[in-house]
């Protein structure tokens, strides 16, 4: 993973690598996949405790019928 300059660049290489793996590893159409990286922007913990950005350093993945 690159260096990223803040959390948000962070998010969203944690999100294009995800779904690298998912084309490279498991062969999905790159046209049905996106990445969003959002960084400190939508929290499901608040508070700066190590448990709180634990949780706040997640993959999210939607699914969706075609």
């Amino acid at each position: 993973m690159a260096i990223s300059s803040d959390n948000w660049e962070l998010s969203q290489a944690r999100a294009l690598s995800v779904v690298r793996d998912m084309i490279d590893s498991y062969g999905i159409d790159p046209r049905r996949l996106a990445a969003n990286g959002f960084g400190q922007w939508q929290p499901v913990a608040e508070g700066s405790s190590a448990g709180a950005r634990a949780q706040n350093r997640r993959i999210e993945l939607k699914l969706t019928e075609r």
